[in-house]
């Protein structure tokens, strides 16, 4: 099936664009404080904000359920879908999960945009979908002045394997699985309409095999680094975990360009909250701004961040014991 002509620039439809478009950190964990709960069955998605949550259930299993969509990261819908799609199937790998099944939830404006092009978006988290062996079925859509699509996604895991947010320990190295830099390009590919293929491929890759190679290498604290930015996810796994994370600035991956966004001021208002978020808990050693800023850049479908050794991934830094700051940057 080829792809449809383009009719419109998607991302001109949105406020934002992807996981740049979440609720600010600061004020989320504001709104949710005290609104979860499940008792003793409740392994993962207490207050720490996992990536997902994590019941057990008979049989030695555990079920892992997820929900993730947002507006246009890029202009092509096949393309959205597929990125869309992969970003809602990290946050079960991000916890040691196996994804089973996933439901669409789709928003689209249906007197602007043609149907055909929502038939792409969907394509798009089907064919996602299938690489990771994740059935869809259904779902749910209204009508919406602003496009967003994403899943629901229920998986299962074994509730003695799994990556959580407070099991971090000093003396772990930490390891990132993808470079930075998605927020960035992102916000340059809306202002201006110009492709990044390698951001995409970036997106789209799925983070199933880094899941495995941490559980497989005895990893038990990981999250998948998102819309909070590293420092963000990070600084979430610090306090969770009790100790100081370390980030080796000069170790930290990039995509080929997010520098430059940086410096022709292309940086999304969420990846500039994030930074505003975690300052006050950071030291940073003569880092510059714009080093600042893509550290705290908001990603869209990024890798895991995993307190352990990966192989094929750089260490990015360590955990130590609490110091004055929960984090510090060198």
């Amino acid at each position: 099936m080829t792809r449809l002509a383009p009719v419109a620039r998607l991302t001109q439809y949105a406020h934002g664009g992807g996981d740049a478009c979440k609720i600010p950190p600061g004020m989320l964990e504001r709104v949710v404080t005290g609104l979860t709960g499940g008792g003793d069955a409740l392994l993962v998605g207490g207050p720490d904000g996992d990536d997902a949550a994590v019941l057990r259930i008979d049989g030695g299993r555990a079920v892992v359920s997820t929900a993730d969509f947002f507006t246009p990261v890029v202009d092509d819908a096949y393309d959205w879908g597929r990125i869309a799609a992969a970003n809602a199937l990290s946050d079960v790998y991000a916890v040691g999960g196996e994804p089973l099944m996933a439901v669409n939830l789709l928003g689209w404006p249906v007197d602007t945009l043609p149907a055909e092009l929502a038939r792409e978006v969907l394509r798009g988290g089907r064919d996602v979908a299938a690489l990771a062996g994740c059935a869809i079925a259904g779902g749910h859509s209204i009508d919406d002045p602003e496009p967003k699509y994403g899943l629901a996604v229920t998986g299962l895991a074994d509730p003695d394997r799994l990556l959580r947010l407070n099991a971090g320990r000093p003396g772990l190295p930490l390891s990132l699985t993808k470079p930075l830099g998605l927020g960035v390009l992102n916000a340059r590919h809306k202002a201006t309409g110009e492709v990044f293929p390698h951001a995409v491929e970036t997106m789209t890759r799925l983070n199933a095999d880094a899941g495995v190679a941490a559980l497989e290498r005895g990893a038990a604290c990981a999250t998948d680094v998102t819309g909070f930015g590293l420092l963000g996810h990070l600084y979430k796994v610090a306090r969770a975990s009790g100790v100081t994370a370390v980030v080796d600035a000069a170790a930290v991956p990039y995509l080929d360009g997010a520098r430059a966004a940086v410096r022709d001021g292309f940086v999304p208002g969420g990846t500039r909250r994030n930074l505003s978020w975690v300052s006050p808990h950071t030291e940073f050693r003569r880092i510059t701004e714009e080093e600042r800023l893509l550290l705290a850049d908001a990603q869209t479908s990024g890798g895991l961040l995993v307190a352990g050794e990966i192989p094929g991934a750089p260490v990015v830094g360590e955990l130590v014991p609490r110091g004055r700051h929960t984090l510090v940057v060198r």
